[in-house]
């Protein structure tokens, strides 16, 4: 969340944040509970402070009837006391749920745009491959190879589920363990954390005010299942304070994600593009607030430098303001060519949340030199959503014989050259 000093020093330019997200929070009435909040907590203060006095006074009093007065006077302040914290309670309740529905506010060099249309591209990388025939459709190809089974998860499970199978689950494990490979090498840690969270701790990483229809809840269990393993990475250190030393600390997790995909009616309905259940290397980073932007950098170029390994022709998007999630303050997508598509289509995302998620998972870190206590940011980035990029590679490496050839750099990883 953002921190309600700066909203009350800066409420035009909270306000003007929030025009630019699309987001409608009424931060006048937050301002105005805060301020009623504020007033309570002064007043429980005196009522105390008068109490104290009185307890020290009492007992030092030799006039029986001066006594009782005060006596009968700390009564009425108990009672006006108890009220005082109804009072508290409620406006408290009604604070939070305001200050909760604030998302992060943009940074200033993110472009201005309502949606989706005023992403802004920054640059294309790689040559797109050009073929002697015609490219076909990822499933098109992989339905001939018998490696990605639609019709029978459905049978199984319903629509928006697919079987991964043969050539194309042993590029998956590939891909796992390039990832890790090229992560390592920057410090990331390897994780592999817990699928189910705690509602609180789902509402400290920011997905429950808004877009709360995309996530699976188990009510009997009360818990939420991940849709990244970002929100379980960023949830293991709430409450912790880092030395200013041990930043930044950075974690690689990887899990299977899920997700309702309730705002996609009629989107991708075929394939596994956008589906229920998939698998995902996630980048995680906690950071000194100053060296954020760098952070948010690195986590683009560890994504660019494994498409450039697996030589797929993409390109970068600086996201707009309107198309940023609640906890982003800044957001770049790796777009990747689909050439049986003949279109770019998402596999990467990475953002900048500065202090949003630590300020409510309460994660900071201590200077020693500059003697403060102050929130990190966190930061999140794909490594690789693995169905994703095997949609990339079918359609990027197939050959005029129906066959796919795998990259040089997942070779070694599943022994084979070639998926046919």
């Amino acid at each position: 969340m953002l921190d309600i000093k700066y909203i009350r020093q800066n409420p035009e330019e909270v306000k003007e944040g929030l025009k630019k997200k699309g987001a409608e929070v009424d931060i006048d009435a937050l301002l105005s509970a805060d301020e009623k909040r504020r007033k309570i907590i002064s007043s429980l203060e005196e009522m105390k402070a008068e109490k104290n006095a009185a307890t020290i006074e009492i007992p030092q009093l030799k006039d029986e009837k001066k006594k009782k007065e005060i006596i009968e006077k700390m009564k009425r302040v108990d009672e006006k006391a108890d009220k005082a914290e109804e009072d508290l309670k409620k406006i408290t309740e009604e604070f939070l749920l305001l200050l909760r529905q604030v998302p992060n506010i943009p940074l200033k060099e993110v472009p201005v745009g309502k949606d989706e249309t005023g992403n802004v591209v920054i640059k294309e990388v790689g040559e797109k491959p050009v073929f002697s025939f015609k490219p076909k459709d990822y499933m098109e190809i992989a339905e001939k190879l018998d490696i990605i089974d639609t019709k029978r998860a459905a049978k199984a499970s319903g629509t928006r589920f697919g079987y991964i199978k043969g050539g194309a689950a042993l590029l998956e494990l590939g891909l796992i363990n390039l990832a890790f490979d090229v992560l390592k090498e920057e410090g990331f840690i390897p994780v592999i954390p817990p699928v189910m969270l705690k509602p609180e701790m789902m509402q400290a990483m920011g997905y429950l005010d808004r877009g709360r229809d995309e996530i699976y809840y188990f009510e009997k269990d009360d818990l939420y299942l991940v849709g990244t393993s970002e929100q379980s990475i960023g949830a293991m250190h709430a409450d912790e304070i880092f030395l200013k030393s041990e930043l930044p600390k950075r974690y690689a997790g990887f899990s299977t994600c899920f997700r309702r995909e309730a705002g996609a009616s009629g989107k991708d309905t075929k394939g596994i593009l956008r589906v229920h259940q998939f698998d995902k290397v996630e980048m995680f980073s906690f950071c000194d607030p100053e060296k954020s932007s760098e952070e948010h950098k690195l986590l683009l170029s560890m994504e660019e430098k494994l498409m450039q390994i697996l030589k797929i022709p993409y390109r970068v998007l600086d996201i707009c303001t309107g198309d940023l999630g609640d906890p982003a303050a800044a957001k770049y997508d790796i777009e990747a060519w689909l050439p049986g598509q003949n279109c770019y289509r998402e596999t990467h995302s990475t953002s900048n949340c500065t202090s949003f998620q630590a300020r409510r998972l309460n994660v900071r870190y201590r200077d020693p030199e500059a003697k403060k206590i102050d929130f990190v940011h966190t930061l999140n980035g794909t490594a690789f959503a693995t169905g994703r990029i095997i949609i990339s590679i079918i359609e990027n490496y197939q050959q005029e014989d129906g066959s796919v050839k795998v990259p040089e750099a997942l070779q070694q990883y599943i022994k084979i050259d070639k998926i046919s």
